[in-house]
């Protein structure tokens, strides 16, 4: 993990990365970050590789040492755009919510953007740290958002499995029916 992709671009350079797109339930969540080039916090990896724990000691590091923002895009709006255009938009709001703006955006996985600035680089979250630095801050918010929502819904076990489909979770939409936080566009099937 280094900032070989960065160095390809001057400037200003903001790292993005999203949590949530396969789930039945929940907000799509993005993160940008800008690396403090001379500040590299040790260990920051892709979030699906590290631990609950090092994915928290981590968020807390990064927040405090490095400028960053997030954006979200609800249910409702996943299935008005679908989730690909939802997951795009999410990636905007975070670079818009920067206290400053990126003169390039390097982004994980294949999406087109229409602003030239973005740049996508498939498994980026493995060769990027800044986009890895993204991938915990969205992962780590979008879990924090899935277990507040469980309080008020237990039955749906999502402070477990942040809202993707298991077992679980589709017998519970069986029996209870869908939330406000469901995505209404989604088909049942199990994911886990």
């Amino acid at each position: 993990m280094d900032l070989s992709i960065e160095s390809n671009y001057p400037g200003v350079v903001a790292g993005v990365d999203e949590a949530g797109r396969g789930p039945l339930a929940g907000p799509v969540v993005a993160a940008a970050v800008i690396i403090d080039q001379k500040n590299l916090i040790e260990g920051i990896k892709d979030s699906k590789k590290l631990s609950k724990n090092k994915r928290e000691e981590l968020y807390v590091k990064i927040t405090q040492n490095y400028a960053w923002s997030i954006g979200l895009v609800g249910p409702k709006e996943i299935d008005e755009i679908n989730i690909l255009e939802a997951t795009k938009k999410a990636c905007v709001l975070a670079v818009e919510g920067l206290i400053k703006q990126p003169s390039a955006v390097i982004v994980d996985g294949n999406m087109k953007f229409s602003d030239k600035r973005f740049v996508s680089y498939v498994k980026g979250d493995d060769r990027s740290i800044s986009i890895a630095a993204a991938s915990i801050i969205a992962k780590v918010t979008r879990d924090r958002i899935m277990e507040l929502l469980h309080q008020d819904f237990p039955y749906y076990f999502w402070a477990k499995n942040s809202g993707y489909g298991t077992k679980e979770h589709i017998s519970a939409i069986e029996k209870y029916g869908s939330s406000v936080h469901h995505r209404l566009s989604f088909k049942l099937k199990n994911t886990a």
